[in-house]
């Protein structure tokens, strides 16, 4: 099976992309990646004998990939060009997930913690009210204990 996915693989990245770099996974599947376009097709065996799961994504500033965004299982006697119609379905909508930066203009960066609240990097070694509050209460149980055992002798 990994032989025949990579003879169709490299025919798929011929029919897709003029520039391309096929290489196969450790998991048996074959990645077409093409640079130029910043987009990435992967093949890979499923359980079915002629199936072969087609994902897609992008190639990000690094040359790191990102997770796929979309998939679809195409039944390998299809042909080229129904599997090449259907990876060209899948970059469509890869790409549309994307949202264009205007000219100029930077994407917006995430935070690490995004939804939290910020907090100070130097804050001292401050105890806060909250654990000042349970202190007192420790020691309010603890001085009962002692006040009642003394007093029950």
């Amino acid at each position: 099976m990994s032989v025949q996915l990579r003879d169709v693989a490299g025919e798929l990245a011929g029919v897709l992309w003029r520039e391309h770099t096929v290489y196969r996974e450790r998991s048996g599947g074959v990645v077409i990646r093409g640079e130029h376009v910043r987009r990435w097709i992967s093949l890979a065996p499923t359980g079915g004998r002629d199936e072969v799961l087609v994902r897609a994504g992008r190639i990000l500033d690094g040359g790191t990939t990102a997770p796929a965004r979309s998939e679809a299982v195409v039944p390998l006697s299809a042909g080229t060009g129904v599997l090449a119609a259907t990876c060209r379905r899948l970059l469509a909508e890869a790409a549309a997930d994307v949202a264009p930066v205007a000219p100029g203009r930077t994407a917006p960066k995430r935070s690490k913690r995004s939804g939290k609240a910020a907090r100070p990097k130097d804050r001292g070694k401050h105890t806060s009210f909250g654990s000042w509050v349970i202190l007192a209460c420790v020691a309010g149980v603890i001085a009962l204990y002692v006040y009642s055992t003394a007093r029950h002798g």
